[in-house]
């Protein structure tokens, strides 16, 4: 019994130091409890990385008066002056746009071009042109110029993002839209006779023309409204957020930047 007690002496100890280490051992290797993941702004919730007000100045507003068809030449003059180029609205009308007339036949058909591919009539007396055959026109002016610069007609992009990516950097933007922001219409329509690479229809087809279409040079804007060099105004614009969307919606949402 002597022999047992002294023999336990030795054991229990050296189980107490075993239980002790593995117990040690258990808490050094336990998994860790995971940590809650950081939490993460939605892309919804993003604070905007552009300033909420922004205007290009010194922007030289040219009033539409000899050239009663022609905002676009008007907005496309004011846009390269912005950019510094010494140019007038009779140099870009008389020498650069792709003209092509609508005319009626003897059964009162008219006929006419599609105007993404050339301008309807001239800026003297006309319909108009959209984007992409108006930036071919300034892309002519510009090369002459020996100018690295180059117009983009594009189709689809906001406006805000046009804010974001262009008029904050001192960028300014023409867009199509409609005079003092009315509601557009159909007012005319012709057969297309003419199309080039960026048409959007096809010899014969039927397309219209709608009233109030305009041309406007973006140059600014702040929380509530955009700002426009505007030639059919003679002045600075400016012309509530929603309202201008809907009609740059209505006009396609085409626009040239000048980079």
């Amino acid at each position: 019994m002597k022999k047992y007690l002294q023999n336990n002496k030795i054991i229990i100890p050296a189980l107490i130091a075993v239980i002790v280490v593995l117990f040690a051992i258990g808490i050094l290797t336990a998994p860790k409890k995971a940590e809650p993941p950081e939490e993460t702004a939605s892309v919804g919730s993003e604070e905007p990385t552009y300033p909420s007000s922004y205007r290009i100045e010194n922007v030289e507003v040219i009033t539409q008066d000899d050239l009663k068809a022609g905002c676009e030449t008007y907005a496309c003059t004011m846009l390269l002056k912005i950019l510094g180029f010494d140019v007038d609205e009779h140099t870009i009308a008389d020498n650069y746009l792709d003209c092509h007339y609508v005319f009626e036949d003897e059964d009162g058909y008219k006929y006419g071009p599609d105007m993404h591919s050339g301008f309807a009539g001239t800026a003297y007396a006309g319909w108009g042109v959209y984007a992409p055959s108006m930036a071919k026109s300034m892309n002519s002016y510009l090369d002459d110029q020996k100018s690295e610069l180059k117009a983009t007609a594009y189709e689809g992009i906001p406006l805000e993002k046009l804010c974001e990516d262009y008029i904050c950097r001192g960028v300014p933007v023409m867009i199509w839209a409609t005079t003092d922001m009315q509601e557009p219409y159909v007012f005319d329509t012709w057969e297309v006779n003419y199309v080039d690479e960026n048409a959007k229809t096809e010899i014969g087809d039927t397309v219209p023309w709608y009233a109030h279409e305009h041309c406007l040079v973006l140059i600014g804007y702040d929380e509530k409204n955009y700002y426009f060099a505007d030639s059919a105004a003679g002045k600075i614009s400016v012309f509530e957020k929603s309202l201008v969307a809907k009609r740059y919606e209505q006009l396609f949402t085409q626009c040239i930047v000048v980079e």
